[in-house]
């Protein structure tokens, strides 16, 4: 039984996530997936793994389990009292986070994750988005999904119960739960404006992040969160379960078992040529929208002719040979569009 930390009825009745039972090994899966618009359970989606046999034997099989990849590397751990409540988030005058972080020789870390029972209340320790060859070389050889022609970046998330803020990423994400438990609360891109999102620079993991607590919301202060609410869709995932997320979905994760040990895969299918919208969005940020009002309507025409609504019509007049930009990208195209901007960014 999933045990959420939720202190608050608002979620109650909240939708949850359409789910699917499969394996990873199904044939056709990934690319079905990929084209989702919308999250997905995976149920049972790497009930084969060891790691997860192990995890369901005993916590002391667990770790022994995890102790066979030990290199003697060092991780990057968060760490902080049992008082924040698993909570990464900001101090309280956002000049920083609100816990410690440092490196430890993995035997240390993996010694202070399994000392706190379940009926303890554990501090917060947590290793977060590390590579996982990195950390645990050779867990991929019995623990691990077959992508084919993508080339997913594969990380793993081992801590404490923790609870991290909503946010959202620009590539697909499938989410492996080897060890615990986890609900992931999860909104459409849709709902940024709901969802009372912080500062782009100061961020506690790279990415902004809501700053409403979702465990006791204070819809005072944040009144629109309710209406995001509406549009959430909730997801309680077991050992051997996976959820995929579709790009710029934002989710706020819980981990609530004693340990937890979640495995993700990123990736695009679009050309890595392309760039990081995100990019796009800080350089618009510095030169569009402070501009006086008559001249963000003008550019917010120039991207919709020319990036949103694009059907032909703004090149077919064109030849061929002249259309550059307008034409479709390419990674030749693409250089020379990096070139020429960084020329005039150098001015």
């Amino acid at each position: 039984m999933i045990c959420a930390t939720d202190k608050t009825d608002i979620f109650e009745g909240t939708a949850r996530v359409r789910e699917v039972s499969c394996h990873h090994g199904d044939a056709g899966l990934i690319e079905e997936v990929s084209a989702s618009q919308s999250p997905v359970i995976l149920r049972g989606f790497v009930s084969d793994w060891p790691v997860v046999d192990a995890g369901k034997s005993s916590i002391g099989d667990l770790q022994a389990y995890l102790g066979r990849f030990d290199n003697g590397a060092a991780v990057p751990v968060s760490a902080g009292p049992a008082e924040l409540d698993g909570r990464l988030f900001y101090n309280d005058d956002f000049t920083g986070v609100n816990v410690d972080r440092g490196n430890a020789p993995f035997t240390l870390f993996l010694d202070r994750v399994f000392k706190y029972g379940p009926a303890d209340p554990p501090p917060l320790i947590y290793l977060a988005s590390t590579d996982v060859d990195a950390v645990l070389p050779g867990f991929r050889h019995e623990n691990d999904i077959d992508f084919g022609s993508f080339a997913p970046l594969r990380s793993v998330w081992i801590g404490t119960r923790t609870r991290v803020a909503a946010h959202n990423d620009l590539p697909l994400n499938i989410a492996c739960v080897a060890a615990g438990e986890r609900r992931f609360t999860l909104f459409p891109p849709d709902q940024t404006p709901n969802l009372y999102v912080g500062p782009f620079e100061l961020t506690p993991a790279s990415r902004p992040i809501s700053l409403v607590d979702f465990a006791a919301p204070d819809l005072e202060k944040y009144p629109r969160f309710e209406e995001a609410v509406r549009h959430a869709q909730i997801a309680d995932l077991e050992p051997g379960d996976a959820i995929f997320i579709p790009s710029m979905w934002w989710h706020h994760v819980e981990a609530t078992g004693p340990v937890n040990i979640l495995v993700n895969y990123w990736w695009r299918t679009s050309p890595a040529h392309l760039g990081t919208p995100q990019d796009v969005l800080h350089h618009a940020m510095k030169t569009l929208r402070d501009l006086p009002p008559e001249e963000k309507a003008i550019w917010k025409h120039m991207f919709e002719h020319y990036v949103f609504d694009t059907d032909g019509s703004e090149r077919d007049h064109i030849p061929e040979n002249a259309r550059g930009i307008l034409d479709p990208i390419t990674p030749e195209s693409a250089a020379r569009i990096r070139a020429f901007l960084r020329e005039r960014l150098n001015r």
